[in-house]
């Protein structure tokens, strides 16, 4: 079974003068696990709507959307408990809390979920900070870091939960091509090794050559 599977996918939105507007026209996508997918598009194809349906900060308005053969749009859900202990959000401004230091925001996920942190979690924290090769920036604040390790510390927080998918939004789109391609490259490490299941929208060519499917949403539909 797939990891993540949509399936008739379908979300619309409602202009100034009431026109709908067809953004997802029946998307269907399946990702098995381990996997790293790219989603390119142009400017308003509907990349970051669709990222925002699986990252379960917008409901389609048809469709299913299962992750680990459960579904997510069904009543019963938790989404607040989905989206913080099986999915990861990488986000291209970032969002680091400027009063906390690099390590402090890398925790964050943690303590939203039970309010402290224990030895294993801050052990893994500065796992993940030796992975991205940003160890010695732990204690620094964001407004001291670089783009390039702002990033870093972002996709070090959104692996904090061993989440069962990460997604990222346009993760090179604020950065210089050094460091777009050093987060692309990442981002491939990452996925081979932890196995994390990495979906990424991008406009970049060079930044989804770093995964290994490259889908294109065109007019509402991947292919």
């Amino acid at each position: 079974m797939a990891l993540l599977e949509l399936s008739n996918i379908q979300k619309n939105f409602r202009d100034g003068e009431n026109r709908i507007n067809h953004v997802l026209r029946g998307v269907d996508l399946q990702v098995e696990a381990g996997d790293f997918v790219a989603i390119k598009g142009a400017s308003g194809s509907g990349k970051t709507t669709l990222l925002s349906v699986l990252g379960t900060l917008l409901p389609p308005d048809s469709g299913s959307y299962r992750l680990a053969e459960k579904e997510v749009t069904a009543s019963t859900v938790d989404l607040a408990v989905l989206r913080n202990q099986q999915i990861g959000f990488v986000f291209q401004d970032h969002r680091l809390m400027p009063q906390y230091t690099a390590l402090e925001n890398i925790l964050l996920p943690v303590l939203a979920h039970k309010n402290h942190t224990n030895s294993d979690e801050e052990e893994y924290a500065k796992k993940l900070l030796q992975i991205t090769q940003i160890e010695e920036i732990a204690n620094q604040y964001p407004q001291t870091l670089s783009g390039g390790e702002a990033s870093r510390v972002a996709v070090c927080r959104a692996l904090i939960m061993k989440p069962l998918l990460l997604l990222a939004d346009e993760p090179t789109g604020q950065l210089d091509r050094e460091n777009a391609q050093n987060i692309a490259k990442l981002l491939s490490e990452v996925n081979k090794t932890l196995n994390t299941t990495i979906l990424m929208v991008t406009h970049s060519d060079e930044t989804s050559a770093a995964a290994k499917r490259v889908l294109t949403l065109k007019e509402g539909r991947l292919s």
